[in-house]
């Protein structure tokens, strides 16, 4: 399902090796599309970088080790998630990228369909769950954490660290949201 403009929001979520990706991999990718969460992507990439934070690695439980043989190379996962993209997405329609704290998921998204594809099939823009948030509730930045967010709209939820199943609940969070702010009109 859609929404208006024949717009298809996608729910992302990516576990990397450290804060930012010119010095660290992108090791995971998630992705549901918000009103049918059982539409999904996930692929685990082989590192780019040798450089990792070790807390990092401990959060998302992922070894780079393992990802540097049985990860699947940049060029090819980056390939997959466009051609997911463009599935899910209705013809002269848009995949728009939503995420919880979407400028650190985007960012590493970004710049490896750049470096890899050469283009972002999202465009230059992303929703952010975070900020929606505090813009439905009238609500200040640091109230916007997902224990804040997730007690609000679901009971006390944590995410799992796993890109796709916190894609899944991120995009439950957004639905919910979305639909407030509907009812708001």
């Amino acid at each position: 399902m859609t929404a208006q403009h024949n717009e298809t929001y996608i729910s992302v979520d990516v576990e990397t090796a450290g804060p930012n990706p010119a010095g660290y991999s992108l090791l995971s990718i998630g992705a549901c599309t918000v009103f049918d969460p059982l539409e999904t992507f996930y692929v685990e990439l082989q590192p780019v970088h040798e450089a990792f934070s070790p807390e990092a690695l401990q959060i998302s439980g992922l070894r780079m080790d393992e990802l540097r043989e049985h990860g699947t190379p940049p060029r090819q996962a980056m390939q997959q998630f466009a051609d997911w993209v463009k599935k899910v997405t209705p013809k002269n329609g848009k995949g728009v990228f939503v995420a919880f704290n979407a400028p650190f998921d985007w960012m590493f998204v970004n710049d490896y369909f750049y470096r890899y594809l050469g283009h972002n099939p999202f465009g230059h823009s992303a929703i952010d769950i975070k900020a929606f948030y505090m813009g439905l509730r009238g609500v200040s930045w640091g109230e916007t954490g997902m224990d804040a967010v997730s007690e609000y709209l679901t009971g006390k939820r944590t995410l799992s660290h796993h890109a796709l199943q916190d894609a899944r609940d991120q995009a439950e969070l957004f639905r919910k949201i979305f639909e407030k702010a509907k009812r708001r009109d």
